[in-house]
């Protein structure tokens, strides 16, 4: 696979889905003009980060307005697009949903969250498992970039997945996440560089631009970082497109220079 470009949209999320709706078509269409091929959205980026929306804004797939959304977005600017998460509804039960399309608008993949954001912070408290129900399934897609690895937000901070997801043969990882003022200078851009050294892979992270009035305050810096763990690109707290050129070589020379994986000695480790 040669190089190819990627853009990460740092969107603000507001109360109305139809006005989400139609920033990340701007976004996407913006990503697209810079020659992108593949680009990622957000978590939640089509709903406030809040208990208050999500059972209001979920939707069932296939019936979904989002879904239709993404899958006719991928198709009219030629992209694999990573749709962020959406609240998902199947039966009685809510997920936190990441949707993976290809650019002839057909879905590669779904990934929901596999570990809940139940936390207990000075300033702050919240408990994903009262609106949300985890995941069961890996999270990882062949698509026309490569194959991909998603982890929605509080799931980067299991090495165990990540690896899982490496061995499973990503090579790029993409993170759309919503980290808070709190969890986000403390940890942000630490574990990112982690996963990307512990696991030899691009990442790329998509968060919602900060906005001060909402009662949950997104950290921003949506960041991309390659496999020797360097920044290559952060996106501030504002509303952006993040353009990178991402090269699969990268992946495959650091690999052979400082064989990480092929040292591993899984049969020492004990993983409850």
């Amino acid at each position: 696979m040669p190089a190819f470009r990627a853009a990460v949209c740092q969107m603000a999320v507001d109360e109305n889905k139809g006005a989400n709706l139609a920033c990340a078509r701007e976004m996407l269409r913006e990503a697209a003009g810079s020659g992108c091929r593949l680009a990622v959205l957000p978590e939640m980026f089509n709903c406030p980060y809040d208990h208050a929306f999500f059972a209001a804004f979920a939707e069932e797939y296939p019936q979904g307005e989002t879904t239709s959304f993404l899958s006719t977005a991928a198709r009219d600017t030629g992209m694999t697009v990573v749709g962020g998460s959406i609240p998902e509804k199947d039966g009685e039960r809510l997920y936190n949903t990441c949707y993976v399309y290809g650019p002839d608008g057909r879905l590669l993949g779904r990934h929901r969250k596999l570990h809940l954001f139940d936390v207990e912070l000075e300033g702050m408290t919240f408990r994903e498992s009262d609106t949300f129900s985890p995941g069961t399934e890996t999270g990882v897609f062949d698509t026309p970039v490569g194959r991909l690895g998603v982890a929605v937000c509080f799931d980067v901070r299991f090495p165990e997945f990540l690896l899982t997801q490496t061995l499973m043969g990503a090579e790029i990882i993409v993170v759309p996440a919503a980290f808070n003022t709190v969890t986000g200078p403390a940890h942000w851009e630490l574990l990112l560089r982690a996963r990307a050294v512990d696991n030899q892979v691009w990442v790329l992270a998509a968060s919602p631009a900060r906005r001060e009035r909402d009662r949950y305050v997104s950290h921003g810096h949506s960041l991309v970082v390659d496999p020797w763990g360097r920044v290559v690109a952060d996106a501030g707290t504002g509303e952006t497109v993040l353009t990178v050129t991402i090269d699969p070589a990268l992946t495959r020379d650091i690999r052979a220079r400082l064989p990480v994986l092929n040292a591993r000695r899984p049969g020492l480790y004990r993983l409850a």
